[in-house]
């Protein structure tokens, strides 16, 4: 086990430049581990879209969830904004998970078809 001065002994802030990374130890500004850990999730994908309606954890509202999606964050929210103006609701991205209230499954299989990608309709 580390003794508490190992354990202490990182940079957390420097006058010189700012806040630094808890996990690479760069300045904030430099920092890409964010970007780097949005690449792995979308290098682990199997390239098939997955719709689900989930009610779990939402007081008996139902939510169709899309995951598998093989985009980068931003790409994801602007893609979200389309399926959620075609579904007319709410919505949310959550850990590269779209999620849009209400039960949408099949108008959002149609609309990620016509976008190319190959989708299955998964749970419930």
């Amino acid at each position: 086990m580390a003794s508490l001065r190992d354990q202490l002994g990182g940079l957390v802030y420097s006058t010189e430049s700012g806040r630094h990374c808890p996990d690479c130890g760069e300045v904030l500004d430099a920092c890409c581990c964010h970007e780097q850990a949005e690449a792995e999730r979308v290098a682990t994908l199997d390239g098939v879209v997955r719709i689900r309606r989930e009610t779990s954890g939402r007081k008996g509202k139902g939510v169709t969830t899309i995951s598998g999606i093989p985009l980068v964050e931003k790409e994801l929210k602007q893609l979200a904004k389309k399926l959620k103006q075609r579904c007319g609701t709410g919505g949310a991205v959550k850990d590269g998970i779209v999620e849009i209230q209400g039960d949408h499954r099949e108008t959002l299989k149609i609309a990620l078809e016509a976008e190319g990608y190959k989708v299955k309709l998964a749970g419930g």
